[in-house]
């Protein structure tokens, strides 16, 4: 027969199909294990599956075996070794082949086909970085590199040889543990690997390359030795340290507390310049962005040593929380990632500050998922729909799914919660299951219902709650009712009650505790709780910790928010009332400049943030954060319509004044809080140290005036770790003096060469607060070190433009035009960077009428362009459907 070269881009363009999680329906085949032979060339490498195939006994002969595959040179298909013509299998999507029926109960299926990795610049499926071949599959990448059901219920085990170039390649690694290696002709070489664990294809990887690293061990708790390495450029090897101690950590913390351990005989981890995502938990080989791995004084701020802590122990975490059991379909996504983000927040509050870590993670959801609930592309934690699925890698299925794990951790306690774990793990070891499972396994592990509780599954939206407190002296009783609401969102106009749990603790105006602190249950549409034996009348402090991800609403007067800012016994409620008293006033001055009357800040606020900045009893990084005025982004939230102008005057004001007013404690408390140089510490006080420091300088930077942009130029040149050198930098990046310049170059000169450190520098030009910052953004897309292929870049420089609320929002227009252009640019040849910044036009209709009209223009605009691909399609055209 004559062989068949098929490629996808022959295909023809077809309008993007909807997928529905109702209609999911099981495989009729599934591949029960394959071997990949991949022979790597730039231009032209070519990929040998080996798939045993077994047809499900629900389905009969009459059955298509359907296979994903997409911009593919199809060059053979064989069935049981015998090759066959096209004839016997047609596309019948434009990423879909089907081989005809009838075929066998059992057989082996052979394809070969060419990939050009050099020219794959959607960094899915097997691509180049920085001359490495690396791999992204999840979600559904694995159709990149060969035709497979590229579906995470069909779960297979995988062996893989790659041949390679030996000089260009000298490393080749693959899931598993290595089974052989050896030398070939031609100065090539070839590498063996066998993952006994049966998973889907979204979790495989390869990873060719010349590339450097570090290697360590750890032991299990049953006495095992586990390989460990991780692997980066060479030039950047002595920049891993910080993420091998951190594997090391989440590997002794997931025993520790849940039980979990390591499988295999290695793990690795390998750094790629060029990658869409954070990092990806390939089993047994985790591929990571640079920014996620790479760290040390001179390059990394004590932020990014966190993310890296947070995310090294995330990925290690989906070993068992994704990996040994994964999802049935995609719309389960949370399943994995709200579970396991869950888990690495635990990770990283034991290995840090719980309350600094909690309070960071709530202002995180408050400041980019409350918007999307909020917005056209609000859908539910498991989505019902999508057309493209890289679409729903969201904050809502993350960081909301997180803080519904926590719900059910918060009503069964760590024992419960445990007992919970422990029944899922063993039901489902191995297997692709629904969230419903995961609730089935808490709810039977506990004898309790949690049927009402799938509501937070099935709806989108965030719920507000209500709280009305009447205090009854003759009976020394006090009653709580609390009422719970949620607004429309797109396909859900009306909603049923959510389970809501709601801690309370109960002050006396002393600040001791007049009762044991309780859960309130909230079910119901309006419930009311009785707490008998109250002595006095009590200062209630509501939904601490965060016990639930929901708007409160609840009149305070300013001077009881005061006292909870300085006596509530609850961290976390302490940060919230200080936060209640600067939105109050950003709210009024709102108002105020809308009005055209006078601004002014309330003396009970600047009195409250006296007293925060100056009691050294507070844990230094928390004093930061109490300190920290809530971001424009999260009180936007807060108004019906956004006017960017009022929100804006309004904010800079009210920051301006509290420095204005307490510029002499400001002063102080950053001289307090100056560390040597050297040596450079990372323990916690360090941390809080710069964090409170640097806090103080924001406040002074205000000011705009010359003795702060010296005290900012001094800290920049004067830098001993990159912390204070991007803060410092950052605020000066926001003056129009010649200090600005100097610093910019300054934080350049030291930048030069190190990719993630200019990403910061791009980022601090782009996020300044000066009147030409577009013009700056547009000048920084020529300049010899930008790279528009490099998603890091893209995002420090044209995505955090997005995040500068006054310049982006300009009134003219100007701002969005430039997003805009720039996303049809990135479209061409990256669809889910594209997509993700087509987000920032989602919620238009939050603005004034005359944004909302430039910006709808824009969204428009970009649907009408030629060529779109579905999933910037999808999030342009759900931001303008009504």
């Amino acid at each position: 027969p004559t062989r068949s070269r098929r490629s996808i881009f022959e295909m023809p363009s077809a309008p993007p199909v909807e997928k529905f999680r109702k209609d999911y329906k099981a495989p009729d085949y599934n591949v029960e294990s394959l071997f990949l032979t991949f022979k790597l060339h730039e231009s032209a490498t070519e990929v040998t599956s080996v798939l045993k195939v077994k047809r499900s006994a629900a389905a009969d002969d009459s059955a298509g075996f359907f296979l994903d595959g997409e911009d593919l040179v199809l060059n053979k298909i064989c069935i049981d070794g015998k090759e066959i013509d096209d004839s016997k299998y047609t596309w019948v999507q434009e990423d879909q082949l089907e081989i005809k029926a009838p075929l066998p109960a059992e057989f082996t299926l052979e394809t070969v086909v060419t990939i050009n990795p050099k020219e794959n610049l959607q960094l899915s499926g097997l691509y180049m970085s920085s001359g490495m071949y690396c791999t992204q599959c999840e979600a559904e990448g694995f159709r990149r590199i060969t035709l497979m059901q590229d579906r995470p219920d069909v779960m297979a085990k995988y062996k893989v040889r790659i041949e390679a170039d030996k000089t260009s390649c000298p490393v080749l690694l693959s899931n598993g543990n290595q089974t052989s290696e050896g030398d070939l002709d031609g100065g090539r070489h070839f590498s063996e690997w066998e993952d006994p664990f049966p998973k889907p294809s979204y979790l495989f990887a390869v990873v060719g390359g010349d590339l450097g690293s570090i290697q360590d061990t750890f032991t299990t708790k049953s006495n095992r030795t586990v390989q460990l390495k991780i692997f980066s450029e060479h030039r950047n090897a002595d920049q891993l340290d910080w993420a091998m101690a951190s594997l090391k950590k989440a590997m002794k913390w997931d025993e520790d507390v849940w039980g979990l351990e390591y499988d295999l005989d290695v793990f690795h981890i390998v750094a790629v310049n060029d990658f869409n995502m954070g990092a990806m938990e390939n089993k047994s080989l985790n591929v990571f962005n640079t920014s996620l791995v790479l760290a040390k004084p001179s390059t990394a701020t004590d932020g990014d040593y966190e993310a890296i802590q947070g995310v090294i122990g995330h990925e290690y975490f989906h070993n068992w929380t994704g990996n040994r059991v994964t999802c049935k379909d995609w719309f389960q996504l949370t399943l994995k990632e709200g579970l396991t983000v869950f888990r690495d927040q635990q990770f990283t509050r034991a290995m840090t500050s719980e309350i600094v870590k909690r309070i960071n993670d709530v202002r995180v959801l408050r400041s980019i998922q409350f918007p999307e609930d909020s917005g056209p592309t609000a859908h539910p934690i498991r989505p019902e729909s999508y057309i493209a699925m890289d679409n729903f890698y969201t904050p809502t299925v993350y960081r909301k799914g997180a803080e519904v794990i926590r719900m059910y951790h918060t009503l069964l306690g760590q024992e419960g919660f445990r007992k919970g774990m422990d029944l899922y793990f063993k039901r489902h070891d191995g297997c692709a299951v629904t969230c419903d499972d995961f609730r089935a396994a808490m709810a039977d592990a506990n004898g309790v219902d949690l049927t009402q509780f799938e509501r937070w599954y099935t709806q989108a939206g965030t719920p507000k709650v209500k709280v009305e407190k009447a205090y009854d002296a003759a009976s020394k009783t006090m009653r709580v009712t609390l009422e719970q609401s949620c607004k429309g969102t797109p396909g859900q106009p009306d909603k049923e009650p959510f389970h809501i749990p709601v801690l309370i603790g109960v002050l006396s105006r002393s600040g001791t505790p007049l009762c044991p602190e309780r859960l309130l249950e909230l079910k119901e549409a309006k419930q009311t709780f009785d707490f008998p034996d109250i002595a006095e009348e009590p200062v209630i402090s509501v939904l601490r910790g965060y016990s639930a991800p929901v708007k409160l609403e609840y009149e305070r007067s300013e001077e009881e928010l005061a006292f909870l800012m300085g006596n509530d016994d609850d961290s976390f409620n302490r940060w919230e009332a200080g936060q209640t008293l600067f939105t109050r006033a950003i709210l009024e001055n709102f108002k105020a400049f809308q009005d055209g009357k006078p601004m002014a800040v309330s003396p009970h606020l600047v009195e409250a943030v006296k007293k925060t900045l100056t009691d050294s009893s507070i844990e230094k990084s928390l004093q930061a954060m109490t300190l920290a005025i809530p971001g424009l982004k999260a009180m936007a939230e807060e108004l019906d319509v956004v006017d960017v102008d009022a929100l804006v005057a309004a904010d800079k004001f009210v920051r301006q004044s509290l420095a204005e007013g307490l510029k002499e404690e400001l002063r102080q408390v950053y001289n307090a809080n100056v560390l040597p140089k050297e040596p450079f510490r990372n323990d916690a006080d360090a941390v809080g140290m710069r964090r409170i420091k640097n806090t103080c300088l924001a406040y002074l930077a205000t000011l705009k005036d010359e003795e702060s942009a010296q005290m900012c130029l001094k800290q920049a040149k004067e830098a001993g770790c990159m912390t204070d050198l991007v803060f410092a930098t950052s605020n000066l990046a926001s003056f129009e003096t010649a200090a600005r310049d100097e610093g910019i170059e300054n934080f350049y000169q030291q930048a030069k060469g190190n990719d993630l450190v200019l990403c910061k520098w791009f980022s601090l030009q782009s996020m300044a607060d000066t009147p030409d910052a577009l013009k700056r953004v547009k000048d920084l897309l020529s300049h010899p070190d930008f790279n528009i292929k490099n998603p890091n870049k893209c995002r420090s420089l044209i995505r955090a433009f997005a995040e500068n609320m006054e310049y982006f929002h300009a009134k003219d227009g100007s701002g969005y035009q430039w997003l805009a252009d720039r996303i049809l640019e990135i479209d061409k040849f990256n669809p889910q960077l594209s997509a993700r910044m087509m987000g920032c036009f989602s919620n238009f209709r939050r603005f004034d009428e005359g944004r909302q009209s430039l910006m709808k223009a824009q969204l428009e605009r970009m649907l009408g362009s030629e060529g779109l691909s579905k999933d910037a399609y999808e999030i342009a055209s759900k931001s303008v459907k009504v």
